[in-house]
C-alpha cells in the first residue's frame, strides 16, 4: 500500500537523544508553558487566559478533559493545556495570499506541525471539484451549498456527521439534532477510536458507561492502581489528584509497558518541595507488563483474592455487596480459578512474585481506584480487559463508597459530553423517544456508521458528504493510506475548524473550511454574549465562555453555523426553533433539560453555580441501571498475545509537544527525544537479539494475515526501557501500520496498542531523510 508523507521544511536533521527523565513538571513544565505563552501572544491575551483558564468565570480548557477540583484558585492549568491555549488564540490569521500561493497538492506534501503554525483560517474557504486551491467565499454561499449538496443525496445515510470533542455541550446537541432531523444516524466521534471499549465494557458491569468516583476520592484512597496511560504528558493535572493519595497514606501502582517520569516522581511546580526539592515519589511499585498481558494480570489479581477468600472465608469479599447487589458471581469465580498461571506469566512477561505483590496490595486496601486511558482501550480484547477491571473492583465492593472505583480518563475536554448530547451511532430508543417528544418529528431508527465502518463506507464510495465538526478524522484514524484514499471519493467535505489539519487538504472532490470562535473567544449573539458547558471526566458539567476578542470578523459560532445550515436544509422538521438557539444559547439548554435526563434546572444551575454534577446511580447509591438492576460479573476469556520469532509488538503513543494529532512542537523531553519524531522505541535486549544498534535507521514493517506489509521507511532505533518484545513509535504516523481490520472485539475501535511489526536494517540515515510508507 502506497502513501506519500508530508515533505515539508521539517526533518529530523536536528534529532537529538538523551536518557529519559525520572521525574516529571517542576519548574521546567512552567517555563515550557509561559515563554512560548510571551513569544505567541501578548501580554494582555496572555494574562487573560492564563487566568481564566479552568475557572468558574472563565473559560474549560480545550485540552483534556481532567476535572477542575478548585476553580477558584488563581492558577489552574498544566503545561500542555497552556500550549493548546496558545495553538487555538494566536492572533495571526492566515491571509488570502496563502492559499493562492499553496494548492492542495503542495499544502498534502506538508506535516501536521506546519499545517497547524501557519495561524487561524480568517474567513470561509472553498476548493471547487475542478480546482487545487482554495478559494474565499461568503457564509451564505457556503451554507447554500453545503444544503444543496446535502438535499441533492438519494438516501440521508450517504453522509456522514462526525465530531470531535472539542465541541461543546449545546452545539453537540444542536448537531446530531440537525443530522437526525435530516434523517440519519451516521453519527461517529473521536470517542469511536479511543474509549469506545470503556463503555461497552462498563454497561454490561453495572449500567453507566462513565467514572464512578468523584474527584475527592483520590485523596481518600488506599490504592490507586494506574493502568495505561501516561498523565504527565496526556493529563497533566491528574498527578496533582495521585499526588493527594500519597499524601493521604495511600499507595499507588503503575502498570505500563514504558515506565513513563511522570508515574515514578512528581514535582509540582505550585509547591516549594516541587521547584527546589525532589518532589514526590508516586508509584510504590512498576509492574513492567508486556503489551496485550493485561487482562491476564487483572484476572490473576483476582485469582490471589478469590484463594485469599478459600483460607479465610467470609474475611475477604464484600459479601454484603456482592449478595445484595450483584449476579452471576458464581460462573465468574469458577473461572477465574480455573485460569492457567504459565499462561499468565508468558502473557505478561511478569515474574509470579511482581503478580503477588499486586494482589497483596489489594487485598490490603479497602478503598481502590482502577484508572486507565488508551493504553487499555485500543487492543483487541479492551472491552474483556475492562469488563475485568469491573469484576476486581465488585470483589471488595470497590464501587459506590469513598475513595474507591472505577476512573477511565477521557482524553479530550468534552469528549464525555458530546456522548451524552447524543452524538453516537447507536443511540438508545429512550433517547429517540425524548426527541420525537420534544420536537415533533420521528428519528431515524436504524444505527449508524462509527469511524471506522464510515471510513469504509467512503473507501466504497458509500458516502457523499462528509460533514465534520472539528476533528482530523483522516490523520487519527488507521490505515492511512486507506482513508486518504476514502476522503478523496467523497462528493463535499465540510470542515468546521479553527486551524489547518490534514483533514483540510486531503478532501473530497469539492471541499469546505468553515472558521469559528475558539474556546478562548467570547460568543456574541443578539441576546448578548453566551456561554457554554462542558462535561468532564467525573461527570461534572462546566460553564465554559471566552474572554478573548475574535481574531477575525468573519468567524462564526459553532451553534451559528449549525442553525443557519439547519434553517437551508431542515426548516420544516418538527417544532425546532433554530433562529431561537442562535440568538439565547439558554433556549439549546432548555431543549437538552427536556430530553436528557440530568439536566433539571440546567440554566439555572449553570448560570448561578458555573457548574453542577451528573446523576450517577452506582456511584451515588449503588443502584444499577441494568436489566436486572443489579451489577454483573462478567466472563472472559484471555487471549495470549505473541509475537512470532524476529518480531515485536507495537503501541503508538503521542509525543509531549502534543495534543492527539495537534503538534505544538517537535520535543519529548521525557523520553529524551528533541528535534524529531520518527523514532521508534526498543528494549536494548531486543535491539542485541536482532542485531540492530542504538541510533541505527531502520524501516518497520506491520504484518497483518491475507494483506501487503504496511511499512514505515527511515526510522532511528531508539534504546529505551520498554518491555522486552514490545516497541513504540509516535502517533498519528504510526497509523500508517495498523490495518483497518485491526480492531476491538465489540466496540469496533482500531487496536493501535497491539500490532506484530519487524525492524529491518533502512538505507536512508535518519537525520536527514523522511520515513516513506508503503
Amino acid at each position: 500500500m502506497t502513501h506519500t508523507p508530508p515533505v515539508d521544511d521539517f526533518t529530523d536533521a536536528h534529532l537529538t537523544v538523551s536518557p529519559p527523565a525520572t521525574w516529571a513538571v517542576g519548574l521546567t513544565a512552567i517555563e515550557k508553558a509561559m515563554l512560548p505563552a510571551l513569544g505567541e501572544l501578548d501580554p494582555e491575551r496572555t494574562a487573560k487566559v492564563s487566568f481564566s483558564i479552568n475557572h468558574k468565570a472563565g473559560f474549560d480548557c480545550p485540552s483534556c478533559a481532567w476535572a477542575n477540583p478548585d476553580r477558584s484558585k488563581p492558577l489552574e492549568f498544566c503545561e500542555n493545556g497552556m500550549k493548546s491555549v496558545i495553538w487555538e488564540s494566536t492572533p495571526t490569521v492566515i491571509p488570502r495570499r496563502f492559499f493562492q500561493e499553496h494548492s492542495l497538492t503542495d499544502l498534502a506534501g506538508k506535516s501536521e506541525y506546519w499545517l497547524g503554525r501557519q495561524g487561524r483560517i480568517g474567513e470561509p474557504m472553498y476548493k471547487p471539484a475542478d480546482a487545487d486551491h482554495y478559494r474565499p467565499i461568503s457564509w451564505d454561499e457556503a451554507l447554500d451549498l453545503v444544503a444543496e449538496r446535502l438535499r441533492g443525496l438519494d438516501d440521508p445515510d450517504e453522509a456522514v456527521f462526525y465530531t470531535s470533542g472539542r465541541i461543546t455541550n449545546e452545539p453537540a446537541f444542536l448537531f446530531q439534532l440537525l443530522a437526525r432531523a435530516y434523517g440519519t444516524n451516521n453519527l461517529p466521534d473521536c470517542s469511536n477510536m479511543c474509549h469506545e471499549a470503556t463503555g461497552a465494557g462498563m454497561v454490561p458491569a453495572i449500567g453507566i458507561g462513565k467514572s464512578t468516583i468523584h474527584y475527592d476520592d483520590f485523596a481518600e484512597a488506599d490504592l490507586v492502581i494506574v493502568m495505561g496511560q501516561n498523565p504527565g504528558t496526556n493529563h497533566p493535572r491528574m498527578l496533582n489528584a495521585l499526588q493527594d493519595t500519597k499524601v493521604g497514606g495511600g499507595a499507588m501502582v503503575a502498570v505500563n509497558p514504558l515506565p513513563e517520569a511522570s508515574l515514578l516522581r512528581f514535582k509540582n511546580p505550585q509547591k516549594p518541595v516541587g521547584l527546589i526539592g525532589d518532589g514526590i515519589a508516586l508509584a510504590d511499585q512498576f509492574v513492567h507488563i508486556k503489551i496485550g498481558g493485561d487482562m491476564h494480570l487483572i484476572q490473576a489479581v483476582a485469582k490471589r483474592v478469590l484463594l485469599a477468600e478459600q483460607v479465610t472465608p467470609g474475611q475477604v469479599l464484600d459479601w454484603d455487596f456482592i449478595n445484595e447487589h450483584c449476579e452471576n458471581f458464581e460462573a465468574y469465580r469458577d473461572h477465574i480459578l480455573a485460569i492457567d498461571d504459565d499462561e499468565v506469566l508468558a502473557a505478561t512477561g511478569l515474574q509470579a512474585a511482581e503478580i503477588e505483590e499486586l494482589a497483596e496490595r489489594y487485598l490490603n486496601s479497602d478503598a481502590t481506584i482502577v484508572t486507565w486511558a488508551l493504553g487499555i482501550t485500543q487492543h483487541k480484547q479492551a472491552v474483556g480487559t475492562i469488563a475485568e477491571i469491573m469484576n476486581l473492583l465488585m470483589l471488595k465492593g470497590n464501587i459506590g463508597k469513598p475513595g474507591a472505583g472505577a476512573s477511565p480518563i477521557r482524553g479530550h475536554s468534552n469528549v464525555q459530553g458530546d456522548r451524552t448530547m447524543g452524538i453516537w451511532e447507536q443511540m438508545p430508543d429512550s433517547f429517540l423517544d425524548a426527541l420525537a417528544g420534544a420536537f415533533g418529528f420521528e428519528p431515524p431508527r436504524a444505527h449508524g456508521l462509527d469511524s471506522v465502518n464510515a471510513m469504509n463506507a467512503m473507501e466504497e464510495g458509500r458516502i457523499r458528504v462528509f460533514f465534520s465538526m472539528a476533528g482530523n478524522l483522516v490523520a487519527a484514524i488507521s490505515d492511512s493510506a486507506r482513508a486518504e484514499a476514502g476522503m478523496r471519493r467523497v462528493d463535499l467535505t465540510v470542515s468546521v475548524t479553527t486551524k489547518l489539519n490534514r483533514s483540510h487538504v486531503v478532501t473530497g472532490r469539492e471541499s469546505l473550511l468553515l472558521p469559528v470562535l475558539g474556546r478562548t473567544e467570547y460568543d456574541e449573539q443578539a441576546t448578548g454574549r453566551q456561554a457554554t458547558s462542558v462535561e468532564d471526566t467525573v461527570c461534572f458539567v462546566n460553564r465554559t465562555h471566552g474572554e478573548l476578542p475574535p481574531v477575525s470578523k468573519d468567524l462564526l459560532s459553532d451553534v451559528s453555523v449549525l442553525c443557519r445550515l439547519a434553517q437551508r436544509l431542515v426548516p420544516d422538521v418538527g417544532t425546532i426553533d433554530w433562529a431561537g438557539f442562535e440568538a439565547d444559547y439558554d433556549r439549546i439548554r432548555d431543549a437538552i433539560e427536556a430530553t436528557i435526563p440530568g439536566f433539571e434546572n440546567f440554566n439555572e444551575r449553570l448560570h448561578r453555580d458555573k457548574g453542577f454534577l451528573l446523576p450517577h446511580p452506582p456511584r451515588d447509591a449503588r443502584r444499577f441501571p441494568t436489566p436486572s438492576g443489579r451489577a454483573r460479573f462478567t466472563v472472559h476469556t484471555a487471549e495470549h498475545v505473541a509475537a512470532p520469532p524476529g518480531r515485536l509488538i507495537l503501541q503508538t503513543m503521542r509525543a509531549h509537544d502534543q495534543h492527539n494529532t495537534t503538534m505544538y512542537g517537535l520535543d519529548d523531553r521525557y523520553r529524551g527525544i528533541s528535534g524529531g519524531r520518527f523514532v521508534v522505541f526498543v528494549s536494548p535486549e531486543d535491539l542485541a537479539d536482532l542485531g540492530l544498534s542504538d541510533g541505527q535507521t531502520v524501516d518497520v514493517f506491520s504484518e497483518w494475515p491475507g494483506e501487503p506489509d504496511r511499512v514505515l521507511r527511515g526510522y532511528r532505533v531508539d534504546s529505551y526501557p520498554t518491555k522486552k518484545g514490545c516497541a513504540a513509535l509516535y502517533f498519528p504516523e504510526g497509523n500508517a501500520l495498523i490495518p483497518r481490520g485491526a480492531v476491538a472485539d465489540g466496540c469496533n475501535t482500531p487496536a493501535s496498542k497491539q500490532i506484530i511489526v519487524r525492524l529491518e536494517p533502512g538505507t536512508t540515515p535518519a537525520a536527514t531523510g523522511r520515513p516513506v510508507t508503503e
